[in-house]
């Protein structure tokens, strides 16, 4: 019966631990983190069912008046064409997110295998690999979206393609920094001299000690892909009309500034608070996943 009843017990035992575990995480993280991370992940559920909320019959043209101010039947206002401003916003986030989060990913996990690599094998391969990632670092961001913009032509694999290898350097010299200091610690000596193979000893014994560095990397790097796709597509590179990405909204209200200032302040603003966001939860996760004190490897 005692034994019963401490089986019973036991999840209740764990799930406090899982609170305990959460509520501390918090409190490094701070209430100001919290908050910011509440508000990030609304914007992020509310882009992803965008397409299903009632608002998407407004991105219609000619749903609404045109041009008619913010007020409590269309709440930020509609554009020129007569469409919802709030519903354009709102589709704006999700392909924003969208693109950005896909370049970022991709470039975090080429970037992490190319890092670990070249700190891995060293000699000419690391040199050609810092090298390379010196000059995509110094190339101007800009310069490079129109030059994959000519090449592919303007659109949202464009605006990914471009954020990817701006923003993989990056990615490559933060990991290839981390795993430097990684690769020559006695467990990973150890793997080798037992005959482990190469991948086996970065995937096993290297990333899990590199990957906190990883992840705080690609929520920074999050926040300038973000800004990259919304640079692109203001300049008319990336998303194309009828879609619209934050930065295309800005493109279009742009030419009505001075009679429809809502076209540009809306979209404006909740791309700034995106990228406060961001960077604000990035920061946290810095302070929660790599704490001041130093930790021993695993």
């Amino acid at each position: 019966m005692a034994e019963v009843i401490e089986n019973e017990n036991q999840p209740v035992a764990d799930n406090t631990g899982r609170f305990d575990r959460l509520r501390h995480w918090m409190a490094l993280a701070g209430p100001t983190a919290v908050v910011f991370s509440i508000i990030l992940l609304v914007m992020i559920i509310i882009g992803l069912i965008e397409p299903y909320l009632p608002t998407a019959a407004a991105k219609a043209v000619a749903s609404g008046p045109r041009r008619v101010a913010p007020s409590m039947e269309w709440w930020f206002g509609t554009d020129n064409l007569g469409r919802s401003v709030l519903a354009r916003v709102i589709e704006g986030v999700r392909l924003t997110f969208l693109l950005a989060v896909t370049a970022v990913f991709a470039a975090g996990v080429v970037g992490s295998l190319i890092g670990m690599a070249a700190a891995w094998f060293r000699g000419w391969f690391d040199l050609v690999v810092a090298r390379l990632a010196d000059v995509l670092f110094a190339f101007p961001s800009l310069i490079f979206g129109l030059i994959v913009a000519a090449i592919l032509g303007p659109g949202s694999l464009s605006a990914i393609i471009a954020i990817f290898f701006i923003v993989l350097p990056t990615m490559v010299r933060v990991v290839r920094g981390a795993a430097m200091g990684v690769v020559s610690r006695d467990f990973v000596i150890a793997a080798q001299i037992s005959g482990a193979s190469a991948w086996r000893i970065l995937f096993v014994h290297v990333f899990p000690n590199v990957a906190s560095v990883t992840v705080v990397q690609m929520a920074y790097l999050l926040s300038i892909g973000m800004i990259l796709e919304s640079g692109l597509s203001f300049l008319g590179l990336g998303v194309q009309p009828p879609a619209s990405s934050l930065g295309a909204l800005l493109r279009e209200g742009s030419a009505f500034l001075n009679i429809a200032p809502w076209m540009v302040l809306t979209p404006g603003a909740v791309l700034t608070l995106a990228i406060f966001c961001v960077n604000y939860v990035g920061d946290a996760a810095r302070s929660v996943i790599e704490p001041a004190q130093p930790r021993p490897l695993e």
